[in-house]
């Protein structure tokens, strides 16, 4: 079964954008930006809000026609084009880049989708992740901590009801100072091949 895998960059103090939406403190490099690539372009499919979508199509649509672009930049913009989206959103119509819009995010129907073959799908943005999260649908997060404290900004993870133990399944530190810290849902495996059973009998 596929996983939702929650990916996302934050300063050491939690934050994943600054005040006034800024990301120029990013930190990818090369090592950073093929690395990225290589778990992006294993999965089967994006999740995401409206804002995160429309931020992605500004840019990477035609990244890779600048010949100035490095490789790892090229690579990056014809995996985001081929890969299938969802889009949730209550105001757009449609949305393009081999996207679906989807107007709520419905349990049952992620669950079904998560049953499908395919690579592990992965949910952008704050907002989506947090109503993901609400709904118990996360089964792993992958949180980028870059070396900045912000001391202001919007952060990732918002107050809630809703505990998860979390397992420690990979760190990495890279060159540019930024550390992956991945971690699996206690019990989701087993929660995943329990429904599965209970489905079929």
């Amino acid at each position: 079964m596929r996983k939702i895998v929650l990916s996302m960059s934050v300063s050491l103090d939690g934050f994943f954008e600054g005040p006034n939406r800024e990301i120029d403190w990013h930190l990818v490099d090369d090592e950073l930006h093929q690395h990225l690539n290589e778990r992006i372009g294993a999965l089967g499919g994006f999740l995401t809000g409206r804002v995160s979508h429309e931020l992605m199509a500004e840019y990477w649509p035609t990244a890779d026609q600048d010949p100035d672009s490095p490789e790892v930049v090229r690579e990056f913009a014809a995996i985001w084009r081929n890969m299938p989206k969802v889009v949730y959103s209550r105001t757009l119509d449609k949305a393009d880049w081999n996207a679906t819009v989807v107007r709520e995010v419905a349990p049952d129907v992620i669950r079904a989708l998560k049953e499908q073959p395919g690579g592990d799908l992965a949910v952008g943005g704050a907002e989506l992740a947090a109503e993901f999260r609400r709904h118990d649908l996360i089964d792993e997060y992958l949180i980028y901590v870059h070396p900045v404290l912000l001391g202001h900004g919007r952060p990732l993870f918002r107050d809630t009801d809703a505990l998860a133990h979390l397992r420690l399944v990979e760190s990495r530190a890279f060159g540019n100072g930024v550390v992956l810290l991945h971690y699996t849902r206690e019990g989701a495996e087993e929660a995943q091949t329990a429904r599965a059973q209970a489905e079929h009998t």
